[in-house]
């Protein structure tokens, strides 16, 4: 059987160099940076490598980088840090409607400490309007928080603009860049944000290892407490290997950005225009162009995401329906829902999202094998009968 694997929204396969620049630190490099000898000095001395490494990938400064476990720990520290270090200043955070649940929950934290929270809205195609920003902005505002893009419909939001507003306000602006850091052309002093969360998974680096950029100067709370790793910012013994792993990631994706945009784009374009043309009652979601280059999304009409999934991995193909972290879950997507798009056709929500080592011939086997799998469980569906018995009375 033919694997085709087109998650890669929710995790990437490790890149060989990643794996064999892990290995030393794996097996004789095990020393914790923080001992002062010579198994110590090596290890810190790698970490430091990496930390230039990922900073290089955004357009940071190397002491700007805090190393994290997770994108949602980075936006969990991001969120509950940057909002309790100004605190003084007021309690009002913002956040737009489709921000992952590690930034939305962690709001929701913060309004049980006594923050008040505002929710932007977003139009049908999942885009932040930063005139509603701006309207939202208060005296006491001091925290904003909106994703660069949106891992689940693709759409990228207009980071610059809102930025550009947000700091007119005098509040932090924080951006949740975990779908587009290694993905696309990141850079933070041109997007005009004071924090950054990335991680290193999305862009064929080792799972369990993340990052928080803070702009110099910008004071945030520590999350963890205990010892004075990363700068007393993030306590706990260093994640040697994947920290070494994310860093020469971030190296591979530098080098390689254009030519891997190029292709995700070639591929996102060509199963979308294939399968508009062979399936029915389909629904792109997402912006139309403004969107991640490898991301194709789409709701289809009468069933459900959940049986579209397993009758696909019963043919080989990993996609998924919704995001990553909501795909195990029987309701619609928040951001879905949040678009304007109906629960019951938010149901059907299914993404393919592309990798570096994906090919023409995968998006054919998808284009092959999907369409009668949308036949059979529309035969299967009372809400498709329902539909066809409507449509002959119509007549």
């Amino acid at each position: 059987m033919r694997k085709v694997y087109l998650d890669n929204a929710a995790t990437t396969p490790i890149l060989p160099e990643v794996l064999e620049a892990m290995l030393p630190y794996l097996k004789d490099a095990y020393g914790n940076p923080q001992s002062l000898h010579h198994w110590g000095d090596d290890a810190r001395e790698a970490i430091e490598g990496a930390r230039t490494s990922v900073a290089d990938l955004i357009g940071a400064k190397p002491e700007e980088i805090i190393f994290t476990s997770s994108g949602t720990e980075s936006n969990n520290f991001a969120i509950k840090g940057l909002a309790m270090a100004q605190q003084s200043k007021g309690k009002h955070i913002v956040v737009s409607a489709i921000e992952h649940f590690s930034v939305l929950h962690s709001a929701r934290t913060l309004e049980k400490w006594g923050f008040e929270v505002t929710q932007v809205p977003v139009d049908k195609d999942g885009l932040v309007d930063p005139g509603e920003v701006a309207q939202s902005l208060r005296g006491d505002t001091v925290l904003v928080s909106i994703m660069h893009a949106n891992g689940e419909v693709g759409t990228i939001e207009p980071i610059k603009e809102i930025a550009a507003l947000v700091k007119e306000a005098g509040a932090i602006f924080h951006t949740d860049a975990v779908a587009t850091a290694g993905t696309i052309p990141v850079d933070v002093r041109e997007l005009g944000v004071d924090a950054l969360s990335l991680a290193g998974n999305q862009f064929c680096g080792p799972k369990g290892v993340a990052a928080l950029w803070i702009k110099k100067g910008v004071r945030i709370i520590p999350f963890l407490d205990g010892g004075v790793q990363e700068g007393g910012r993030r306590a706990g013994t260093e994640n040697v290997p994947g920290i070494v792993g994310m860093g020469k990631a971030a190296e591979s994706a530098k080098a390689e950005m254009k030519s891997r945009v190029d292709h995700l784009a070639g591929l996102r374009h060509r199963l979308i225009e294939g399968l508009l043309s062979r399936v029915d009652h389909l629904v792109l979601t997402g912006h139309p162009s403004q969107r991640l280059p490898g991301n194709a999304s789409f709701c289809v009409e009468f069933i459900e995401g959940e049986a579209m999934l397993m009758l696909l991995s019963h043919q080989g193909i990993a996609a998924s329906s919704g995001s990553a972290c909501t795909s195990r879950a029987l309701k619609a997507s928040h951001v879905l829902t949040a678009m304007g798009i109906p629960a019951e056709l938010a149901q059907g929500s299914l993404l393919f999202s592309f990798g570096r080592g994906n090919t023409a011939e995968d998006v054919d086997h998808v284009l092959e094998v999907l369409p009668p799998i949308v036949d059979r469980l529309r035969d299967m569906s009372p809400l498709y009968a329902k539909f066809l018995k409507g449509q002959k009375g119509g007549k």
